[in-house]
């Protein structure tokens, strides 16, 4: 009797145990802290050179967050993979296929997640979101909904723009927020 109150005891501790540790980026809350361990995950996922067009991030209070994107390693190829991420779970949604003018270069209308584009700055913009919205609206614990990376369709890198959905805790309302690719406020509306 000792001996599997014993094993009971180790099994338990052990499960705990994994269950408390590891990288884990959908409970972490949304600042530049949990947004650039999401691109670190996201590099190691994909690689440091992977292309995109589109990148978004959903949080629900009961799954964490989701990501969606469409990703490429090889963008002369034109075809890209959709995937999401729940819970740390990674799941190729579809291959999809993309069209460029004739002439360019597929690269020219995807994005790398690097110095200029990069959920730092998205997760810093969704700090800044919520700490206006308390102030200005005098809103009360605002959470993040949606934040994304709308990269222009003509491939302007400088069109870029950062988007933030926030949700309030208390009342069934969401804020949007656009910012340029430097963080610069476009507007903000309920």
């Amino acid at each position: 009797m000792k001996i599997i109150n014993f094993t009971m005891i180790v099994i338990v501790m052990v499960v705990l145990s994994l269950l408390s540790c590891g990288t884990s980026t959908d409970t972490q809350p949304a600042d530049a802290i949990a947004f650039n361990a999401i691109e670190k995950v996201m590099k190691n996922e994909f690689g440091e050179n992977a292309c995109y067009t589109n990148l978004t991030i959903s949080y629900n209070k009961t799954t964490g967050s989701t990501i969606h994107t469409v990703v490429t390693n090889a963008p002369k190829s034109l075809k890209m993979e959709k995937w999401n991420s729940t819970q740390n779970i990674w799941k190729k949604a579809s291959d999809i296929f993309i069209e460029v003018p004739n002439g360019t270069n597929a690269k020219d209308f995807m994005f790398q997640l690097n110095d200029t584009i990069n959920l730092s700055t998205l997760g810093d913009l969704v700090e800044k979101s919520s700490k206006q919205l308390q102030q200005e609206k005098n809103k009360e614990k605002p959470t993040l909904h949606l934040a994304s990376i709308k990269f222009p369709k003509n491939g302007d890198v400088s069109k870029t723009e950062y988007c933030i959905m926030l949700k309030l805790e208390k009342e069934d309302k969401t804020f949007s927020f656009f910012y340029t690719i430097d963080g610069k406020l476009i507007k903000m509306y309920s």
